[in-house]
């Protein structure tokens, strides 16, 4: 059984690939704090409840003939697009990058990470028991 067609670990890989690169854009944020002009950047949300439930909730239907036709699950969206944020705050250089903000957005990304990877590592074990493999 390859896991890597399941859709929940589809799922997963692709919310650890989005926080990776969150991580990314977050820390450019930081790097170019005292840069004139650099407005702080951030990744389009990605609800992972939302993607969750709608994989899930697609079936494909069995092909008992060669003649009939499969189908196909849509593929979850490619979250590399980074988005201006509106600055509440601009120093006077129009730099808008507010460290205290990007640090408390790496915080939380790091315990979303946590928080997905347990989840991967739970299902495993999950597997792992139902195949008496534990």
């Amino acid at each position: 059984m390859d896991f890597a067609t399941l859709p929940l670990f589809q799922a997963v890989k692709k919310r650890l690939n989005w926080l990776g690169q969150r991580q990314e854009v977050l820390s450019q944020n930081i790097a170019n704090a005292d840069t004139p002009g650099y407005r702080a950047r951030d990744l389009k949300s990605y609800d992972f409840r939302e993607i969750v439930r709608r994989e899930t909730q697609q079936i494909n239907m069995t092909v008992t003939n060669p003649n009939q036709m499969s189908g196909q699950r849509k593929r979850l969206r490619d979250f590399t697009e980074a988005e201006l944020k509106i600055p509440y705050e601009t120093r006077p250089d129009g730099n808008s990058v507010v460290l205290e903000e990007q640090m408390v957005k790496i915080s939380e990304a790091g315990l979303k990470h946590q928080l997905t990877t347990e989840l991967y590592r739970k299902h495993l074990s999950l597997f792992r028991l139902a195949l008496g493999r534990e």
